[in-house]
């Protein structure tokens, strides 16, 4: 569903992506583990358009996000580290507005609308301000404003940030919902082990490149801790650097 190819990004003289490749199927919920700067917000900013890869490509569903822009991001759903919901309107009249701009019909937006913020459990205060909700909520509302298109992929960049444990729990709970009953694809960009740790897959980012790439239990493999946390934290202290210690590592 989502397939990465050799994708790369400078600033001036710094790479913040190398050639970075891998692929993520259909149903698979994928955690995307790295310390800040590894180049896991860069890499949501090429993979939603916000900026175009120096080198390399990105397909999704099928389509070029070089080639083909507007099908490819049809097909993803979106909820960035940053909150991004007008506080002053309501959560129905930002839903709408979300809408509006994917050219939902009105009676379709209405019955999505209702339909995620029931599953999410925001339904009691569609009409209130999204300046009144707690931050749990306001994540909700951005999770079901990704999903009223019915995306495939659906990137979450650091969408823990700020939240309570209960919130956090409750906003994966839902993600892994949507990755079982409609099959999409995942990726959780974090920099929290514990965060990763149940993921089906984790892939581990390190100055922009893949260190290693497996479920939980084979990447604290690779890397070569006794936990994932100590492999993490022992592999990201010191420069990326190619290695061939398992089939399941990867390196780009």
């Amino acid at each position: 569903m989502l397939r990465i190819d050799r994708l790369t990004k400078r600033y001036g003289d710094v790479a913040a992506l190398r050639a970075l490749s891998f692929e993520v199927p259909r149903g698979q919920f994928v955690a995307l583990l790295g310390p800040n700067g590894a180049g896991k917000s860069t890499l949501f900013q090429v993979l939603t358009g916000l900026f175009a890869a120096d080198e390399g490509d990105v397909e999704v569903a099928g389509h070029s996000l070089r080639r083909e822009p507007a099908a490819a991001l049809r097909h993803i759903g979106v909820v960035f580290q940053q909150m991004s919901l007008d506080l002053d309107l309501s959560i129905r009249r930002n839903l709408r507005f979300q809408a509006d701009l994917h050219g939902l019909p009105r009676a379709v937006a209405e019955a999505r609308i209702a339909a995620e913020c029931a599953r999410l459990g925001v339904d009691p205060d569609l009409d209130r301000k999204v300046r009144e909700l707690s931050g749990g909520n306001r994540r909700k509302v951005e999770l079901a404003r990704a999903n009223l298109h019915q995306p495939q992929v659906l990137l979450m960049d650091e969408a823990t940030v700020g939240l309570d444990p209960k919130s956090r729990r409750d906003l994966i709970a839902a993600l892994r919902a949507d990755v079982r009953e409609r099959g999409v694809c995942v990726l959780w960009a974090t920099h929290l082990v514990e965060e990763a740790v149940g993921a089906d897959r984790v892939l581990v980012l390190h100055q922009g490149r893949l260190l290693a790439d497996g479920t939980p239990a084979e990447v604290t493999a690779a890397l070569g801790g006794a936990t994932l946390e100590a492999g993490f934290i022992a592999r990201t202290q010191t420069p990326a650097r190619a290695t061939h210690d398992t089939p399941k590592e990867t390196t780009a």
